[in-house]
């Protein structure tokens, strides 16, 4: 399914910058994404989405021309993968490791098992759960080069990396095509090329934990900003709310006291998949994952109301008036 398209202007003005952006959506990935340019080729929108097109078409788990269909459906051998997937799933067992299990791209049968992947929600039985556990870990995948083994029994899902490298390749896309000034907007996922033409920074709202309305705003520039949170998907049974973000530990919602985790930094790959590990890991694990790294910043919102972020935002993070008496507690390197 494809969203009309919506081109505003085209021409440039003196500066090199549109008299009006250039904007462009697409269906792709599950979700809406629209490209908005302010100078640079006014094509460029298409390209990036027919970018993240091509990445959607190796990266499919339901689509059965897909490389990771063909792995997952491989009953145990060999697939060789093209370069795209091959470094995005080395990215991913990296990142497994580096959260201490934390992502997990093997842990899609127990999420279909939630219903969470086709949308017939249901309270798995724990001892399904447990079973299910058996096959989902990534130390029992094994990646040589290009060519990747997935056990029998065993699937995985690019869908929490997915997007934030393809916000990655298709700012490549737009830079190749002349743009220096940019907007994605995937799906909720944020990623900025360059500024905004005079020079200032974007102001990106971070939705509340609630779904309803915005909690606070950042103020940057090229940069990723993706949140994941409990209010995105999930469903209600016997007064209990079951989210999709799962823990693969337990194969059961997530509860690390967190309920939104936005991460900040350049690479949309590593935001994406801190998002989803993060919101898994909880404030302290966090913390220390932050003080070990040099190449990211969130905002965490937790059950007991606090928005705890990192001091590299500090100077850029607003809460909204409405929120304006949450208490905000700031990570900083030294204790």
């Amino acid at each position: 399914m494809t969203a009309a398209c919506i081109f505003m202007g085209g021409c440039s003005g003196g500066n090199g910058y549109f008299d009006e952006p250039v904007s462009k959506s697409d269906f792709l990935m599950d979700t809406y994404m629209t490209v908005t340019v302010y100078n640079g080729s006014s094509s460029a929108p298409e390209k990036a989405l027919s970018r993240a097109g091509e990445l959607e078409k190796k990266w499919s788990v339901t689509d059965s021309s897909s490389e990771i269909y063909a792995a997952d459906h491989s009953g145990g051998k060999p697939v060789t993968l093209s370069e795209d997937t091959a470094d995005l799933v080395s990215f991913a067992l990296s990142m497994n490791e580096k959260t201490d299990g934390a992502l997990d791209i093997s842990l899609y049968p127990v999420l279909r098992e939630w219903g969470f992947t086709t949308g017939e929600y249901r309270v798995p039985e724990d001892s399904r759960i447990t079973e299910l556990l058996e096959s989902v870990g990534c130390e029992k995948l094994s990646l040589d080069g290009r060519d990747i083994t997935v056990p029998d029994g065993m699937s995985i899902d690019l869908g929490s990396v997915g997007k934030g490298r393809a916000g990655d390749e298709m700012i490549k896309t737009l830079k190749e095509n002349g743009v220096t000034s940019a907007m994605l907007d995937l799906g909720g996922n944020i990623q900025l090329l360059g500024s905004k033409p005079d020079g200032s920074d974007f102001r990106i709202a971070v939705r509340h934990p609630s779904g309803e309305g915005n909690l606070a705003k950042v103020e940057v520039s090229d940069c990723a900003v993706i949140t994941s949170g409990g209010y995105e998907r999930f469903f209600e049974q016997d007064g209990n709310i079951y989210w999709h973000i799962l823990d693969p530990k337990t194969g059961c919602p997530a509860h690390s006291g967190v309920v939104s985790a936005t991460v900040i930094g350049k690479s949309g790959t590593l935001c994406d998949a801190l998002s989803t590990s993060l919101f898994v890991m909880g404030t302290e694990r966090a913390a220390d994952l932050w003080r070990a790294s040099d190449d990211f910043d969130y905002i965490l919102v937790t059950d007991d109301g606090r928005a705890v972020i990192t001091e590299g935002i500090e100077n850029s993070f607003t809460l909204y008036d409405e929120f304006s008496s949450m208490t905000v507690e700031v990570v900083r390197r030294e204790k």
